[in-house]
């Protein structure tokens, strides 16, 4: 799933487009795409995960799911969801949800919770996750009423900078590592769209994917953690939990398990090994 710096690339790549009529409408999309033709582009914008086209009267949301890609100039060889084309150039995109946004955008987002926006509010961001004392900080992390833009990949590496177990609570957390967890998340955004521009991302990953912590010289645990069981890669040496998560059960409960066959690290004394809370899509 794309996360938000890979859309604010898509935006700027887009922004062309703006001020350009859409003359060509095409795809297997269920919404009335008749709806485009004509319409000019008032804007190109984005708001965390969303791709966003304003137009005079509403706007469409593009949200790239799991599997979403895009095409600019060009085509893949796949079943296009929507294409859009222009006096000069064409938009196509693949296997995503197309929506449209009946009236203003600033209706319809909070653009203070975007961690790449120029709006965004650490302060904000602060008092929501007070308000969210049980919480799991792998699910704040997700929770895009929060920050909009993070992924799991931005989840595991922020987690892993500031040294934080993700099965921590957010009631738990002590002032400056709570501050610490918000300054991080727009941090880290930042750094991985420089790096995804640089196409060096994946050369900077410390804990995503990875088998070993870098610190501990131990293997990373791997285990699906939070309510929407997602991926998470952790140092159960370096990485401090602080509280303890409600005890799961049923098909909610995850075990973590080392991400490399090698010996077991020591654990950290009343380290947990998995459960999961509330991951919010919106």
């Amino acid at each position: 799933m794309p996360e938000g710096p890979s859309i604010l690339i898509l935006r700027e790549q887009a922004a062309a487009f703006a001020g350009q009529t859409v003359r060509r409408v095409e795809g297997n999309t269920s919404v009335d795409k008749e709806r485009l033709l004509g319409q000019p582009i008032v804007s190109v914008r984005s708001w965390g995960k969303h791709f966003l086209l304003e137009l005079p009267d509403f706007s469409l949301r593009i949200h790239f799911l799991l599997f979403g890609s895009y095409r600019i100039n060009e085509r893949k060889d796949a079943p296009v969801r929507l294409g859009l084309g222009f006096d000069a150039g064409e938009l196509n995109f693949y296997s995503c949800s197309v929506k449209f946004i009946e009236g203003p955008l600033d209706d319809a987002y909070d653009w203070k919770a975007d961690v790449l926006s120029d709006a965004w509010d650490p302060a904000l961001a602060l008092k929501r996750l007070r308000a969210q004392p049980d919480t799991l900080v792998c699910d704040a992390l997700l929770d895009q009423d929060l920050f909009a833009g993070v992924g799991n990949i931005i989840k595991n590496e922020v987690l892993y900078r500031i040294r934080l177990h993700p099965l921590s609570t957010i009631g738990a957390l002590p002032a400056p590592k709570l501050r610490e967890l918000v300054k991080e998340a727009r941090q880290y955004s930042f750094d991985f769209l420089a790096w995804k521009k640089a196409f060096v991302l994946k050369q900077h990953w410390l804990a995503h994917r990875k088998t070993l912590c870098t610190r501990c010289n131990v293997p990373l645990a791997r285990a699906k953690l939070g309510t929407h069981m997602r991926q998470s890669y952790f140092c159960e040496v370096c990485q401090v939990q602080y509280g303890a998560p409600a005890p799961a059960s049923g098909a909610g409960a995850a075990r973590a398990e080392p991400s490399a066959k090698a010996a077991k690290p020591r654990r950290r004394k009343g380290a947990a090994q998995g459960t999961e809370p509330s991951t919010h899509k919106r």
